[in-house]
């Protein structure tokens, strides 16, 4: 019997299981093996019902009536972004800003501050791991405004590679945006002290923190980036809300992303003064269930333990991986020596989506295609991968039954 299989689970997995009601749930006869965390995980009974008893009981819109209902709501929803704050250890609530999830925060910062304090000629570093969503904006940013994009590349074990990420820096590079972890590959990337030497530059750094914040303890001032990001819906909250950190010098000093109601002190014509911050930056009706819902996911997290939930998500990728290096024809992409629960492999001779098809037959969810991460896809040479993701609600049996569907797959396929 495999030695992760001996050992006993550092959280109460059937437990944790019976507040997900989906996880229930009979898909083509079988019950469901969900693996797809990486792209949305699932949102426990706490969180359900937390977003019914507003929808029933505390709907109202915010920050603009005396009435109780208005209150009421902007109450629960200013207590979000408390518990927000607390989640990442920001030092005040201020810094904490609500947004639609980690592709707009990040759109937030490349409007609000790429556009305001970069000029012609001036450097962007990313990372050859970096999510579509901090690619794009900065190309958007890029093709306005002349500004270069330089890329730290990676080895083939889809670690980035240091020294060359030192070479990058010179006296015209003014950011730095890289993610805390791969969605692709699921490598952690020694974020920490890559802000520190791009601090020692005068370097601000912007984090995407969407695949790391659901699986271990963030804590902004520790790490000291200028920005973190992440999304509501990767974390077992709903979608549509993420948060975007920034440390309130940054963002005092930003230009507003959107324009319109509640970002505002006062319009004339001829002027408009603009709030203070976080509501600078929120303009509009924002969504008030979603932030109370994500402040639900927060305080559940945060009750069962971010470091059990690391822990077990590591018993579990150590587990698949050792399968899947043990079954013949399957090849894993990447390998980094630090991992968070991401597992992307391909089947030899079987292209991924008919991977994800077969096992879908078979009542399990993986994500196959690109990751939105294409450069990634382009380093390993590969069109596409199949991606299976865990959280701290699967178990070592579901692993198997993935390893038992890869098989079906090879058999299928001869």
């Amino acid at each position: 019997m495999s030695a992760v299989l001996e050992r006993r689970p550092v959280l109460n997995v059937d437990a944790v299981r019976r507040d997900f009601p989906i996880l229930d749930l009979v898909v083509n006869g079988r019950p469901l093996v969900y693996l797809d965390n990486a792209a949305s995980s699932q949102m426990p009974n706490a969180v359900i019902e937390r977003l019914v008893k507003y929808q029933k009981e505390e709907h109202a819109n915010i920050h603009r009536a005396v009435h109780y209902l208005s209150e009421t709501a902007t109450r629960e929803f200013e207590l979000a972004r408390e518990k927000a704050r607390r989640f990442l250890n920001a030092r005040e609530a201020r810094e904490i800003i609500f947004t639609r999830g980690t592709t707009e925060a990040i759109n937030l910062v490349m409007h609000g501050y790429g556009r305001a304090f970069l000029k012609a000629g001036d450097e962007i570093i990313l990372s050859a791991l970096e999510h579509h969503s901090n690619i794009v904006p900065w190309q958007m940013l890029a093709n306005e405004k002349g500004v270069v994009l330089r890329v730290i590349p990676m080895n083939d074990r889809g670690e980035l590679l240091q020294e060359e990420f030192a070479k990058l820096f010179n006296r015209n590079t003014r950011l730095l945006a890289l993610t805390h972890v791969s969605n692709a590959l699921g490598t952690v990337n020694p974020v920490k002290e890559m802000i520190g030497y791009a601090h020692s530059h005068g370097v601000p750094v912007l984090v995407d923190g969407a695949q790391a914040a659901p699986h271990k303890r963030v804590d902004v001032q520790d790490l000291d980036c200028d920005f973190y990001a992440f999304s509501g819906h990767k974390l077992c909250g709903p979608t549509g809300i993420g948060v975007l950190y920034g440390k309130a010098e940054r963002l005092e000093a930003m230009q507003p992303y959107q324009g319109g109601g509640d970002m505002i002190l006062s319009v004339t014509f001829e002027k408009t003064d603009y709030n203070v911050i976080p509501y600078k930056f929120e303009a509009g009706t924002p969504a008030i269930a979603a932030a109370i819902g994500l402040g639900a996911a927060i305080d559940y997290l945060e009750g069962i333990g971010l470091a059990g939930i690391e822990a077990w998500e590591h018993e579990l990728l150590a587990y698949a991986t050792s399968r899947m290096k043990e079954t013949k024809g399957v090849r894993i992409i990447g390998e980094a020596a630090d991992k968070s629960a991401v597992l992307s492999f391909e089947i030899d001779g079987v292209h991924p989506h008919d991977v994800g098809t077969i096992l879908n037959e078979e009542g399990i969810a993986i994500r196959t295609g690109h990751h939105c991460a294409q450069p990634v896809m382009q380093r390993f040479h590969v069109p596409a991968t199949a991606r299976a993701s865990f959280a701290f609600y699967n178990t070592l049996a579901e692993v198997d039954k993935l390893m038992e569907g890869i098989v079906k797959v090879r058999e299928i396929f001869g």
